[in-house]
């Protein structure tokens, strides 16, 4: 024991060395080990090629006071694998090229070499050699076993086709053929037909074929009965007890003879358009039988589904169809069938009965052109109608407007269906429908187009004004309506040296667009005057001319009687009257003062203005004028005042405006009293004396001055809207209405386009904005925080051109 041990310390280094070089461990175990004993039990480990397998060795050391120091692994004497314990890991193990990254070792708790992805040429007898620190060198010896699988098996029929799932579909009461195919598998793989758990049909690994070639085994079946419908036959294929047998499974079909076919849904009528599912059902067939639908001896086009009932005797097919107006009267035939059986056919059949909405259509009388129809004629349609069920009303429309049966008017409607007109007129040309209805809806005709040939017309009746600059050239458009369209126009020119006719060079003619544009250069005061256009076409030369007045052109006329509406506490709206546009394109300007300059600038095509962001509690002058190409009018000022902006109301709020009402309501009364008992005393000092005078308050500073006339004409005269001095109180002018009522109605326009400053009376403090010019200001009004408030005051007046004491309004 001690010469062995002794031995196999002197062993040591070189061991160290066989780890270290590789060669060198190669060749030192070629050489073989004296010490190394090799027991004969061979341990036998199977494995599946592509899986995993653990070859034992017992590494574990005879003794307490000993260790494992190295394993070393020989496939034919040829160290694969090594592990030593002196190394530190992962440089401890060693792996040959051929087991790289497949090959590792396990210490605990069964100390293996774990072999994964097992191939084929791993099969070998291996050799664990295990050294220890003291006890002698182990030997163990493991024959690796690989198995080959074999290929899953595939079904094949009888003609070579390979099965996938379904078998068939075979004839009922037929034979069929189904053979099992499996390649390779070492050792030979078995190969068996199962039906469930019953075999019918076995193939021995040692019959026949040789091993690695492939192998079948037939299954037949003779008269196929109905029984066999979805029949699942399994082809198993096994060459080891480590893993499942390989199955492949294919369920047979077959076909069978269909019994009954029948449309289930028969309800009737059917209408156009709308979706319309019916079902077929057939029976007795497998797989399910050839359903299909037929209208009128031709196959229909709509797709079909088919299902299987659970009882696996009975199929439906669903049509999912919309008639058409073309298939009332047919017949719906289901068909089912199988080719297989001598073309057996059973059908069920269907006459349909479709609603559909009336198709209508509009026809002129016998010998009538739509398009040659001259006023004064009579002109006669007929509307056929084709409907399921018949139409119950037909009414007719002109340009989608309901003709109603009127005789007098030259509308006479027949039977509904017949629509006479008497002596038509250029207005009844356009389109002409009817509409038939039944209970499916309504149904419209295309429109038919009837033109109705006339003379030319004026678009425009009224004389338009044309305003021209002398030495400036100016457009004047002449456009007609007429059919057929006009193709010559003539233009006149009658003035004070009579009438011309405007050479065709100066005008051009859009024959199309029924319009003639005459330019035209007046020189001197005589080609000022009247313009007249007349069109021609095929009905004749137009019977009233379109009348064109040529002015000078001038600057355009102020705008009159402006109205101010929905004053709120930051915006209104100003509607005025425009006045004469001096006959160029003119433009309207409104312009807000304030205290502190401009504060909205607005113009406009149209005298109309919708003023924002003024601001609440402002006192603004209103500047309104027209402008055009020749320059400005005259404007119109005057002075409005926007409301306060409210704060939100309380209950206090609420209560404090209740008492201000009524002490506003008390003192209102008491002041009528009060003017009551003074107009009646000053009734009785007007009989007592014919000369008085009535004291007007007056300022320290301000001055009483009379207006200065500027001409032959006194203020009155040239201002209607002021009411002269020398009328009697009974001609003073009423009141004027509260401000709410002005504009809830346009004022009348005054008859004077330019208006005076007014006079201010000497009773009222003078303001720098209290005077206007707008002829709203004659009427006596004055805005004041966004109400309307009028006075009338009564003064003697004693000149040397009055020869009576006589009261005036002002």
């Amino acid at each position: 024991m001690y010469v062995a041990r002794s031995a196999q310390r002197t062993l040591l280094p070189f061991l160290l060395l066989a780890v270290t070089s590789p060669s060198a461990t190669q060749n030192t175990f070629l050489t073989g080990n004296p010490l190394s004993t090799v027991t004969g039990v061979v341990t036998k480990v199977s494995a599946v090629v592509g899986g995993e397998v653990e070859l034992p060795c017992d590494s574990r050391p005879p003794q307490r006071n000993d260790s494992l120091l190295l394993v070393v692994w020989y496939r034919d004497d040829n160290p694969v694998y090594s592990f030593d314990t002196r190394v530190p890991e992962p440089n401890a193990h060693w792996t040959d090229d051929a087991f790289s990254e497949r090959a590792h070792w396990l210490g605990s708790p069964t100390s293996a070499l774990r072999l994964q992805d097992v191939q084929s040429r791993d099969r070998a007898t291996y050799r664990c050699r295990v050294d220890f620190q003291v006890s002698p060198t182990r030997n163990y010896r493991v024959a690796l076993d690989v198995i080959e699988l074999p290929s899953k098996p595939v079904i094949f029929d009888e003609f070579g086709k390979e099965i996938s799932g379904i078998a068939g579909p075979y004839n009922e009461g037929g034979n069929f053929k189904l053979i099992c195919s499996v390649n390779g598998g070492n050792p030979t793989p078995r190969i068996q037909w199962l039906q469930g758990d019953s075999v019918l049909a076995t193939l021995g690994a040692g019959d026949l074929q040789p091993q690695g070639s492939i192998r079948t085994l037939t299954l037949q079946i003779r008269n196929a009965s109905r029984s066999l419908q979805s029949s699942v036959y399994t082809c198993a294929a096994d060459n080891t007890l480590l893993t499942s047998p390989l199955k492949t499974t294919v369920r047979v079909d077959l076909y069978l003879r269909p019994l009954t076919v029948e449309i289930l849904s028969r309800e009737q009528p059917l209408s156009v358009g709308r979706k319309t599912e019916l079902w077929c059902r057939s029976t007795g067939a497998r797989p399910p039988a050839t359903v299909t639908w037929w209208l009128g001896g031709k196959l229909m086009k709509s797709m079909t589904k088919n299902r299987e009932l659970e009882d696996g005797n009975e199929t439906q097919s669903l049509l999912q169809w919309t008639p058409l107006k073309e298939h009332n009267g047919l017949v719906l035939t289901c068909r089912a069938e199988h080719l297989r059986f001598n073309r057996s056919t059973i059908e069920s059949r269907l006459p349909l009965n479709i609603y559909y909405v009336p198709v209508a259509t509009i026809h002129l009388g016998a010998k009538m052109n739509p398009n040659d129809i001259e006023q004064g004629d009579d002109v006669y349609f007929e509307c056929r109608v084709d409907a399921n069920p018949p139409a119950y009303k037909v009414v007719w429309e002109h340009n989608g407007v309901l003709l109603q049966h009127n005789v007098a008017n030259g509308i006479i409607l027949t039977g509904n269906t017949n629509l006479a007109m008497r002596n038509v007129t250029r207005l009844q040309a356009g389109k002409y429908t009817c509409i038939a209805s039944n209970v499916e809806g309504d149904g419209k005709s295309p429109p038919i187009l009837v033109q109705i040939v006339y003379k030319p017309l004026c678009r425009k009746k009224e004389i338009k004004m044309i305003g021209a600059a002398a030495q400036e050239p100016s457009s004047v458009v002449c456009e007609v309506d007429a059919f057929p369209p006009p193709d010559t126009f003539e233009w006149t020119l009658n003035n004070s040296a009579g009438s011309t006719k405007v050479d065709p060079e100066r005008f051009t003619v859009e024959a199309n667009e029924g319009r003639s544009v005459l330019t035209y250069t007046p020189v001197a005061d005589v080609d000022y005057g009247t313009l007249s256009c007349r069109a021609t076409n095929l009905a004749g030369q137009q019977i009233h001319p379109c009348i064109y007045t040529v002015m000078p052109a001038t600057r355009p006329d102020p705008p009159t009687n402006c109205t101010v509406y929905n004053l709120t506490d930051d915006s209104l709206d100003l509607l005025c009257i425009a006045g004469y546009e001096g006959g160029l394109h003119c433009v309207y300007v409104a312009e807000v003062w304030g205290n502190d300059g401009l504060v909205v600038n607005s113009s406009n095509s149209t005298p109309l203005w919708n003023l924002r962001r003024l601001g609440a509690k402002r006192q603004l002058k209103l500047i309104v004028y027209a402008a055009n190409a020749r320059g400005r009018s005259e404007h119109v000022s005057f002075i409005i005042e926007t409301a306060p902006r409210l704060s939100p109301r309380t209950e206090a709020h609420e209560a404090w405006e209740v008492n201000w009402t009524l002490g506003i309501v008390m003192g209102a009364a008491l002041t009528v009293a009060v003017i009551l008992c003074l107009a009646l005393i000053a009734t009785r000092i007007h009989h007592r004396t014919r000369d008085y005078e009535v004291t007007l308050p007056a300022s320290k500073n301000q001055k009483t001055v009379l207006q200065k006339r500027s001409s032959t004409y006194g203020p009155d005269d040239r201002n209607p809207d002021l009411i002269p001095l020398s009328k009697g109180v009974t001609d003073c002018a009423p009141d004027p209405p509260m401000y709410a009522a002005v504009t809830a109605s346009a004022p009348k326009i005054s008859p004077s386009v330019h208006s005076l400053p007014r006079t201010q009376s000497p009773s009222t403090p003078v303001s720098p904005h209290a005077q206007y010019t707008d002829s709203q200001s004659d009427s006596g009004r004055s805005i004041v925080n966004g109400s309307t408030r009028s006075h009338r005051e009564v003064v003697t007046t004693r000149t040397p051109l009055l020869a009576a004491h006589q009261e005036s309004c002002v």
